[in-house]
């Protein structure tokens, strides 16, 4: 493996590191993933894919082969009188999908590969250096120990990031909650919902379905702690099951027990020069809400059009930087948000059960129903607009329909902008046409609109502007670079 060269190096083949490969692959880059698992894990600690994660699968051509293999749920009951109603998203997949990790990394696993992203398995990364000119990553193998050459970097190595270590950041923050039991189980009595949550201050537990006849169940007892090395018992799982469900189902023949703490921990920065963090390598926190994976295929998203546009020579400046501006905020909102859900959930206060119940009660309608839909979901999650934009920039872009029959998210499956406007305007867009499609609503008089590649709006023409080409020339210049003629000369 010695000095083998890379456009980009991905560290860790979970949902995270997958996707950007992909992404990359897509966009005609070199790039190689090395992972320390030498085969595919059949085990899972993540199975919550969010309606926002969903649309970027649909924008990949993904999202439909996702669904079949998990269950849809649009309403969340939690403890007190939480209730989440995400049938209301403005989305095309108003829910949450309970489906295995190991489902969502053998899509993203299969799509990488076929676009030519090199996967290497039994790859431990054991350093890494840069310089000026790219990274070099120092890794072992059974065939020896040697290095790989690429422009850039990525860790999406997880909680314990061998490359986080190597570049020598922090990764602060506490344990939040110790001796999570977690079990895959088979279910005697079906559940009345296909997920339930519920605590009492002392115990909580958390049941969903597979679709496929297994459940996830996570049990917290607070009257037993013990290390993470501690073996589960299922009798334990059952007890506390019960004490906060009402019921254990009948649980039976489970497939996995295991035992772990959770973290509340974020780097102070995502970018180190050539090298980037990402997934779990960059923040950690609560598994309430399903957030984790979510966030870090959303990182995933946000990342890989912008290596590509560095590294095909078009990205304006300060593009990558804007990762670390847009995304490290979405990563401390997300640490904080699942930490109140959990701290909450496992409140011993009397006062405090009864301000969490009465505010669940006001939740349940209204806009502050639909933001909290829409900031779990991740459909509500919007970056700034940048110098000089305005509103609606920086916020997701609706799945609108196209006048051709098609959809903007199925545009989006190229890789590139999407300029939604008249037909006229692919003369004017057409010196970026290797990195904008020009698309055409279905919707009358929609504004001229510019769509980046990861579905978020990069600029939307002002009420006197839509007929103007000059603004969109601007937009196209700020946010694609110089046009072909220029990038030739």
């Amino acid at each position: 493996m010695t000095d083998n060269q890379s456009d980009v190096v991905v560290v860790g083949a979970g949902p995270t590191g997958l996707t950007l490969a992909g992404d990359l692959a897509a966009a005609g880059l070199a790039v190689t993933v090395l992972d320390r698992r030498a085969t595919e894990s059949p085990l899972t600690r993540a199975f919550v894919v969010h309606a926002r994660t969903l649309e970027q699968f649909d924008a990949r051509g993904l999202a439909d082969d996702l669904v079949a293999t998990g269950s849809p749920i649009d309403r969340l009951r939690l403890f007190g009188g939480l209730r989440i109603d995400l049938g209301r998203l403005p989305s095309r997949f108003p829910y949450l999908l309970v489906t295995p990790q190991y489902q969502v990394e053998r899509l993203l696993r299969r799509r990488a590969e076929a676009l030519g992203a090199r996967l290497v398995g039994g790859a431990t990364v054991t350093g890494l250096t840069q310089d000026a000119d790219g990274v070099e990553v120092t890794v072992r193998t059974e065939a020896g120990t040697g290095t790989r050459r690429a422009s850039y970097a990525v860790g999406a190595d997880g909680v314990h990031s061998v490359v986080r270590d190597a570049l020598g950041l922090p990764f602060p923050g506490r344990a939040v909650v110790m001796s999570l039991m977690l079990a895959d189980v088979r279910l005697a009595r079906p559940p009345e919902a296909p997920l339930l949550a519920n605590a009492d201050g002392d115990a909580f537990a958390f049941l969903a379905s597979y679709g496929d006849g297994w459940y996830r169940i996570f049990a917290w007892n607070r009257d037993n702690p013990q290390p993470d090395s501690a073996p589960v018992d299922l009798d334990e799982v059952r007890a506390v099951t019960r004490r906060s469900l009402g019921d254990d189902f009948g649980m039976h023949d489970p497939r996995w027990l295991s035992r772990f703490h959770s973290d509340e921990r974020q780097v102070p920065t995502y970018r180190v020069g050539r090298v980037f963090l990402a997934g779990d390598a960059a923040h950690v926190h609560s598994p309430a809400g399903g957030q984790g994976m979510n966030t870090g295929i959303q990182d995933a998203v946000n990342l890989g059009w912008k290596l590509a546009a560095t590294v095909h020579g078009w990205a304006p400046a300060g593009l990558l930087d804007s990762y670390q501006s847009e995304r490290h905020p979405v990563g401390r909102a997300v640490v904080r948000g699942s930490g109140a859900i959990v701290r909450l959930a496992l409140t011993r206060s009397r006062m405090r059960m009864a301000v969490r119940d009465v505010a669940g009660l006001a939740a349940r309608r209204g806009p502050i129903a639909d933001r909290i839909a829409g900031m779990l979901s991740g459909v509500g999650i919007a970056y700034p607009a940048g110098p000089g934009n305005h509103a609606p920039a920086g916020r997701r872009a609706a799945d609108l329909p196209l006048a051709d029959g098609g959809r903007l998210y199925e545009a989006l499956r190229a890789g590139r902008f999407v300029l939604l406007g008249p037909p006229e305007l692919e003369s004017v867009a057409a010196a970026w046409s290797d990195r904008v499609t020009v698309a055409t609503p279905a919707v009358p008089d929609h504004p001229t609109t510019l769509v980046r590649p990861d579905g978020y709006l990069a600029w939307a023409a002002g009420r006197h502007d839509s007929a103007d080409p000059e603004p969109v020339r601007a937009a196209l210049r700020t946010w694609c670079g110089a046009p072909d003629d220029v990038l030739a000369a």
